[in-house]
């Protein structure tokens, strides 16, 4: 009897808390990265459950396991595990992740600026890193190829009526809801309740009403919203909430109808809208797009280049922003822990 297993960990936050697991996990099969997710998915989902459920975890946190690139460009390659599924890509989750290898040194750091390229889900992902006295101020990546799927939707949501929204992929499949279509409603943290409430219905209705599927990822779907409204800021164009839902959303149940607000600045997200709005010839290639999370966060979008994606026009956006560590950490599993696969209780899940 004794520890089972443990796992190193570093802290890290853009508003919203992101883990980088750095130790713990045996040899995955698979020549990339995405064919290592699958194999982790269905053969070791424990450690996502470990790392995410109570009372190692809490709704809004995301975590990344940290695996040999198997793309001989890449320095690292990185699993992403959220509360409910393992996504492709995901901004924020990339800046921590480079954040993470850089300040630590299992990349070495160059002032002021280093370069290199990490291995996702999804594929290679270029980072260039403003460093200074240690400390990487400054991280952008240029994304997967982003698209829109739907433009100007209606779909009937039940206890909402018609809602217009907008589909596209940035690394995810997002729902993108004007949130100025809701009388009364603003993106502010005091609105969280609300939000959590509009984007689960949203989502779930979309999930059930428009079909979406990636060309190179068969089963990827829609699975996470993000709402906007204008900035009211000058020097920010939108605001965004980002929900990670916690579960299967029962239209007739409203305690189902839950899930977390990213704290941060999504930059999947980011990259989905400016997708639209490239569509929407709102922007251009060479335009930037500046997002505002509900702390104030902000990510820079830019249109790098337009391109074809198996017969959808989509564009190429880099995203950049700042992430801090708040700590090291190293959790275990008690051999006689009643809770193997950590726990949710009804109050927050």
């Amino acid at each position: 009897m004794g520890i089972k297993r443990t796992f190193d960990a570093v802290e890290v936050h853009e508003g919203a808390p992101l883990r980088v697991i750095t130790s713990g996990v045996p040899t995955i099969p698979g020549n990339s990265v995405y064919e290592m997710t699958r194999w982790l998915e269905e053969n070791d989902d424990q450690l996502r459950k470990l790392m995410l459920r109570e009372p190692r975890g809490v709704p809004a946190l995301c975590a990344n396991l940290i695996v040999p690139a198997k793309d001989p460009r890449a320095k690292a390659g990185f699993i992403i595990m959220e509360q409910t599924e393992y996504p492709m890509m995901s901004g924020g989750n990339v800046l921590a992740v480079a954040t993470a290898l850089l300040e630590t040194g299992m990349i070495e750091m160059h002032e002021p600026v280093t370069e290199f390229n990490l291995e996702a889900p999804a594929g290679l992902i270029p980072i260039s890193a403003e460093c200074k006295d240690g400390k990487a101020t400054q991280v952008t990546f240029t994304n997967v190829p982003s698209f829109p799927v739907y433009i100007n939707q209606e779909i009937n949501v039940p206890h909402l009526g018609q809602v217009r929204v907008d589909v596209a992929w940035g690394g995810m499949f997002y729902v993108i809801i004007d949130a100025t279509q809701f009388d009364g409603l603003k993106l502010i943290p005091e609105s969280g309740k609300e939000i959590i409430k509009i984007s689960a219905l949203v989502t779930t209705a979309a999930q059930e009403q428009l079909s979406v599927e990636h060309p190179d990822f068969p089963g990827v779907g829609i699975t996470v919203s993000i709402m906007h409204e204008p900035s009211p800021n000058p020097d920010r164009d939108i605001r965004t909430s980002n929900v990670m839902l916690s579960g299967e959303v029962d239209f007739n149940r409203p305690e189902t109808w839950t899930g977390a607000l990213d704290r941060g600045c999504c930059g999947t997200g980011t990259s989905a809208i400016m997708a639209v709005e490239y569509a929407k010839g709102r922007l251009a290639v060479g335009d930037t797009l500046m997002n505002e999370g509900l702390l104030g966060i902000t990510f820079t979008g830019t249109v790098i280049e337009e391109v074809g994606l198996h017969g959808y026009k989509a564009i190429v956006p880099s995203v950049g922003g700042q992430c801090w560590i708040s700590g090291y950490s190293k959790y275990v599993l008690d051999s006689t822990d009643p809770f193997p696969e950590g726990y949710t209780i009804g109050d927050i899940w």
